[in-house]
């Protein structure tokens, strides 16, 4: 019976399962990227990344475990030397899996793994994104920041705001003082015109 055996067969016994899977890895590590089906892609990135893990403490010992799943020296040699110091900061997820459409002659579903950080295409975008979204929101803290430049734009506005409050007090004493003019002559002008028929 195979409860809870949930790993994908391939349609292979386990020796040429497991030559598959290890072919598959070597050429992995020597070219970065491969292209196969989604089912070999999810099983060989099960029986990889252990390994690559393996391989971010350079040991004897290490190295011997790494060599008992290849039975090679150059992809060993190059996943230690080279391969594992540039992925030893990441926590795990060392492959990416793209989907490339289906197959003509089976309709099989295709796609390409690759070592995440050897494309560099996706790098160049993310190096420019950061480039562009450097500024974060403050939590919690003011907008307004310690450096001279920022002071000097705050003198500034705060300036061009007084400049501005005065103006407009200046303006409402100019309105003000015409509308007391025009009281007053409107007032002299009523006055005239009651003299006026008295003399007449």
């Amino acid at each position: 019976m195979r409860h809870g055996k949930k790993f994908n067969h391939l349609s292979r016994p386990a020796s040429h399962r497991k030559a598959l899977l290890m072919n598959q890895a070597k050429s992995l590590i020597l070219h970065k990227r491969i292209i196969t089906t989604v089912a070999k892609a999810k099983a060989l990135r099960k029986f990889v990344e252990p390994i690559i893990t393996k391989a971010k403490q350079d040991s004897t010992h290490a190295r011997r475990v790494v060599f008992s799943y290849f039975q090679d020296k150059e992809p060993v040699k190059l996943l230690f030397n080279e391969v594992a110091p540039k992925i030893g900061d990441r926590p795990g997820g060392y492959t990416r899996i793209i989907r490339m459409g289906n197959r003509l002659g089976d309709n099989s579903e295709m796609c390409l793994i690759e070592l995440v950080d050897y494309n560099t295409y996706l790098q160049k975008e993310d190096t420019s994104k950061e480039a562009k979204s450097k500024t974060r929101r403050g939590k919690g803290k003011s907008k307004s920041s310690d450096t001279p430049l920022s002071a000097a734009k705050d003198t500034t506005q705060q300036d061009e705001a007084d400049q501005s409050a005065q103006q407009l007090g200046n303006h409402s004493e100019e309105v003000n003082s015409g509308e007391n003019n025009t009281i007053v002559s409107t007032s002299d002008m009523s006055s005239e015109e009651d003299t006026n028929p008295e003399d007449n």
